[in-house]
């Protein structure tokens, strides 16, 4: 399945995990995480998080990396390679491969659509990196502040062009340029936010937020809905969405070991969820405000308690710097997902003049949704509808479709200790019932994860 659209290998382990890590880390990590965690039992829900990073590292994660990298290429051909069962009476060429191909739609969409609505929000922080290097950010109501833009149309236009058009020049040379840039973009959010975590714990009443954080009421787990929104942060702080993280996965090297090189993405994924945690929470605490306040913590709380701190403007243009790296990083993996897929289906297409089309598309719809009235529907409707199906269908389709050999045979490729039936097991009847209970969660009671 090479086609003339693939670029290249990622050169090392370690920035291939820099560059799934930073896929990985976003807004889901660095507001979504304080937020949830703060409004579902601090240590308690922090205990059920680690259980479900830890399964769905372990099973999901690799699973991934492993149709990617059997399939050599994205979204599209991994599910067409999955369903194609090749048994007697059905064609190589059709047969079900031409059901997991039209399936593979729905999670590339959810790819696309994620990122038409996650470069809106990025354009905000691009906003808040321009006024904290002024230091008007420094003087003003960030309530009001924050108000003036995020309500009203096309106020965050010429930043919103350069996030979708800076992103997609990063992407001319494929996986060499992801693995390039996030060799700097991710150890630089690490510390960057250890510098702030480390400010933060000389803030009068952190200790408290400290407390809260690590303290596990146990009570707590017995309420299902802490497992529940537990086990969503689990699945998008990884990106096993049934299509982002394949098409890293294409690009891996055969020798690398996949469940490695997943573990190692979600031990990286967890620090930085937990080092946000750690500066957003107790400065909450700190100052006496809504620990599960979402994107308010980042433009309206973050600012006003930096507004009264010594050299308050220069972490603020620390703590937009780590954001922009954040996001742009995940936006990289989105729009690589789609473009390698189109690529895959239309191999005429140059590189060129699909990174031009998904500009278009995104900028295109994007900047009609730029108010945050408009962009939470939007980001309701992927979060509630496109993403969790398209998980589901993922998970379903490398655990009861795709035989098993052929998956066990790609994730022992590599490995020092082969997976036996204790892993394919904990794929089946655990990570799968999961993912399926997750997207009835969201589907029914209208969850937005």
């Amino acid at each position: 399945m090479e086609h003339k659209g693939k670029k290249g290998q990622f050169s090392s382990s370690w920035g291939f995990v820099l560059s799934a890590v930073g896929s990985a880390v976003g807004m889901a990590n660095v507001w979504g995480f304080p937020a949830k965690m703060g409004s579902n039992g601090g240590g308690a829900f922090l205990a059920a998080y680690l259980i479900f990073i830890a399964l769905f590292s372990v099973v999901g994660l690799t699973a991934e990396y492993a149709v990617g990298r059997r399939a050599r290429t994205g979204t599209l051909g991994a599910y067409e390679m999955a369903w194609d069962t090749r048994k007697k009476g059905l064609s190589q060429a059709g047969g079900l491969s031409q059901v997991g191909s039209l399936l593979g739609w729905l999670p590339l969409a959810g790819s696309m659509c994620i990122a038409v609505g996650y470069a809106a929000i990025i354009a905000y922080v691009l906003k808040a990196f321009a006024s904290s290097l002024s230091g008007s950010l420094m003087t003003v109501d960030t309530a009001l502040w924050f108000e003036s833009f995020s309500t009203a149309d096309y106020a965050v236009l010429p930043f919103h062009a350069v996030v979708v058009v800076g992103t997609l020049l990063t992407l001319l040379l494929g996986a060499k340029s992801i693995e390039k840039s996030n060799q700097v973009m991710m150890p630089l959010f690490f510390i960057i936010f250890a510098v702030l975590a480390v400010r933060v714990a000389f803030l009068p009443g952190a200790a408290e937020g400290y407390r809260y954080l690590f303290t596990c009421r146990w009570e707590e787990l017995l309420d299902p809905m802490v497992w529940i929104w537990a086990m969503g942060q689990a699945f998008f702080s990884l990106s096993i969405t049934g299509s982002g993280m394949i098409v890293y996965g294409a690009y891996l090297d055969r020798g690398m070991d996949v469940g490695a090189l997943a573990r190692q993405t979600a031990l990286f994924d967890t620090i930085a969820a937990l080092v946000a945690a750690l500066v957003m929470i107790p400065a909450c605490f700190a100052y006496g405000l809504d620990v599960g306040a979402g994107p308010s913590l980042l433009f309206v709380t973050l600012p006003r308690i930096l507004q009264d701190i010594p050299l308050g403007r220069l972490f603020a243009v620390i703590l937009y710097t780590a954001m922009v790296f954040a996001g742009v990083s995940s936006l990289q993996n989105m729009f690589e997902a789609v473009g390698e897929s189109l690529l895959h289906r239309f191999p005429r297409l140059s590189r060129k003049v699909m990174l031009a089309v998904l500009c278009v598309v995104c900028l295109g719809i994007g900047i009609h949704m730029e108010p945050i009235f408009k962009w939470g529907p939007w980001m309701d409707i992927v979060s509630i509808y496109i993403i969790p199906t398209g998980a589901t269908l993922g998970a379903v389709s490398w655990f009861w479709v795709m035989r098993r050999e052929d998956l066990m045979d790609e994730v022992g490729r590599g490995a020092k200790r082969l997976p036996g039936r204790l892993w394919y097991n904990l794929g089946r009847y655990v990570y799968v019932p999961c993912a399926v209970l997750l997207c009835c969660v969201a589907l029914f009671m209208q969850v937005a994860f």
